[in-house]
């Protein structure tokens, strides 16, 4: 922890795995009984991949569950969200593909942290 690439955030964090003009890659950490916001971004998709835990995904208000090795794509402009359902961190692998990856292209419609 504490290198560059990687955030603290109030649900847990997040560590860039790889990046450039086209891509950028994360690695996920989801802390248990926790969500982040419901949102989305107008400038890029993301594809997220379960690696460990149990999952709660909201995608466009329909809901979902993802457990280790499930899959989920969020076209731009769709409103997501993942919570962690279980009682172990979930982590999950983001590729996020198109034209600008900034952490300010998330619009948020709800929010438990008053983000």
């Amino acid at each position: 922890m504490g290198t560059h690439d990687e955030s603290q955030r109030p649900w847990g964090r997040y560590e860039i795995l790889q990046e450039s003009s086209i891509h950028k890659t994360k690695c996920v950490y989801l802390l248990p009984g926790k969500r982040l916001s419901y949102q989305r971004h107008q400038k890029r998709s993301e594809h997220w991949f379960i690696v460990q835990g149990n999952a709660e995904v909201t995608l466009e208000g329909k809901v979902s569950q993802l457990s280790p090795g499930g899959t989920i794509t969020v076209g731009i402009g769709q409103l997501h969200r993942i919570a962690n359902i279980g009682t172990e961190e979930v982590i999950f692998i983001e590729v996020q593909t198109g034209t600008y990856f900034g952490e300010d292209d998330i619009e948020r419609i709800d929010d438990d942290f008053g983000r």
